[in-house]
């Protein structure tokens, strides 16, 4: 069968992509709505979310790496498969337990990320990849931003239930062109799936991001958050000691210690740390009633159109990211995408008292994420062999996520640590949020300063040139080093 258009295969990736991504923010708005129609309590009621959030992090890397190993288009059909399934049973859940077991197999769909990125990789020419990684990127990022403000309006005039009924015909559409019509990429990385690292990165990750999401009603100092938070520093060093002996390791670490690498990944981590609280927390911000002495009491569909310039913005810049990488560089981006954050952040913190004020830190925020996102998935995609790239990309995914976890965690304690008698929180709860978050995009953007130079890489792809695969517009001494770096990484019998 002749290769499929590019286009074609592009739109089948962001449609999957943008839907996982919809996903993940379509449902907060309604939490209140689900917990009155199941009869169940707020507590469990979060559960919605948090059970979505672990599912996501355990199957973003491993199923990623699953994809290098088998075929990214087989596993690609799975996973939306996976994901149509969970809707499915979401919209039909008789009860909250239910539910929440259906947000576990959605989750299953945060593989959708770097698989979609390894795919562009191999099929795509290489002058296309950075630019259709960005698009994909904007895709992405759109894609919660699409979740918020649709939220209330599908809530209203339908009913909550449609949220997953809506996705069910995406999906399914999606995964028959998929299935149909997507090239399988012909790379494949050597070895096998090591299910005892794959068991161990479950472990931690749950570990931590349990305490993280629960800590507000557990306790801080309660015995299941420090236990929890014991366990995942136990079950990290395991799992760093069983992938450095391993010979076919789940995430290589002699990847994750490429300088393009770990530098990524730290702006990741602290950027995710400002974005997801951004997304957590602003719309409870504006709906909180005039009584408390801010806010707007604002409606959830009302909540969700302030959020629009975000949704505006965070999209075009991530298209025009594409446009302005071969120029200027990812780096360069993912600083400028950093310090909007930050400055956006700084504005919450010292003027929220009119609405255009709050639109307009929205604006600045969206424009952050897009280039942000972009340039990420640009500097991990050229900086690790082309076997390697579900696996890299779905760690670095997980980096942004426990960073979201831990920047809402963190803001949570500041906004609801002290209460009004109405059980509002006081707004100096918010003004330290939004500057901690700001402190936190700042960091993001020292850490994006740290990334090595280089303007632009050239990855090989099935219809690049011999010309064309290069490193990039660096020094040849750097150039030279980096593929040194990345050869030792994969050179066979390099391990026990």
């Amino acid at each position: 069968m002749p290769r499929t258009s590019t286009r074609l295969t592009f739109a089948v990736l962001a449609t999957g992509a943008g839907v996982f991504s919809m996903l993940q923010s379509l449902i907060a708005p309604a939490l209140p709505t689900v917990q009155h129609a199941l009869h169940t309590s707020q507590s469990t009621a979060t559960w919605v979310m948090t059970a979505y959030l672990l599912s996501a992090s355990i199957f973003t890397p491993i199923l990623g790496r699953i994809g290098d190993l088998i075929g990214k288009k087989r596993t690609m059909v799975a996973v939306l498969v996976t994901v149509l399934a969970g809707c499915l049973l979401a919209a039909l859940a008789p009860t909250i337990g239910i539910l929440i077991v259906a947000r576990v197999v959605q989750g299953v769909g945060g593989a959708l990320f770097p698989l979609s990125f390894g795919i562009i990789r191999d099929e795509f020419a290489a002058s296309r990849v950075s630019g259709s990684i960005s698009n994909l990127s904007a895709v992405i990022a759109a894609g919660g931003g699409v979740g918020m403000v649709a939220a209330g309006p599908i809530v209203s005039a339908l009913d909550y239930r449609w949220l997953f009924w809506i996705p069910v015909g995406i999906v399914a559409v999606t995964a028959l062109i998929a299935l149909r019509y997507v090239p399988e990429s012909p790379r494949r990385a050597a070895g096998r799936v090591n299910w005892l690292g794959a068991v161990l990165l479950s472990g931690w990750l749950v570990a931590l991001l349990l305490p993280l999401s629960q800590a507000g009603q557990w306790g801080w100092g309660s015995g299941r958050v420090i236990g929890l938070f014991a366990a995942a520093v136990l079950l990290f060093a395991v799992w760093l000691a069983s992938e450095a002996r391993s010979a076919s390791p789940l995430i290589d670490l002699r990847i994750m210690r490429l300088p393009a690498v770990w530098t990524t990944n730290t702006a990741a981590l602290l950027f995710g740390a400002g974005m997801y609280a951004i997304w957590s927390f602003l719309p409870g911000f504006v709906q909180t009633p005039r009584s408390a002495g801010y806010g707007f009491g604002a409606s959830v569909s009302a909540a969700g159109l302030l959020m629009l310039p975000m949704l505006v913005a965070m999209f075009c810049s991530g298209v025009l990211s594409g446009r302005l990488e071969p120029v200027v560089g990812a780096k360069k981006l993912l600083v400028a995408g950093a310090t909007l954050g930050a400055v956006a952040c700084a504005i919450l913190a010292l003027w929220h008292d009119r609405q255009w004020q709050v639109a307009l830190a929205a604006g600045v925020f969206g424009l952050g994420i897009g280039l942000a996102f972009a340039s990420m998935a640009n500097l991990i995609v050229g900086s690790v062999p082309a076997e390697q790239t579900g696996a890299a990309t779905g760690m670095n995914a997980n980096i942004r996520t426990i960073g979201g976890s831990i920047g809402a965690a963190v803001t949570s304690v500041l906004v609801t640590g002290h209460l009004q008698s109405s059980g509002l929180p006081y707004e100096s709860g918010y003004t330290h949020g939004f500057t901690l978050l700001a402190l936190l995009c700042l960091a993001a953007a020292l850490a994006a300063l740290l990334v090595p130079a280089r303007r632009t890489a050239r990855l090989s792809g099935p219809r690049a040139s011999g010309d064309t695969r290069r490193a990039g517009a660096g020094s040849a001494a750097q150039a030279q080093a980096q593929a040194q770096a990345q050869a030792e990484v994969v050179a066979p019998g390099a391990r026990n």
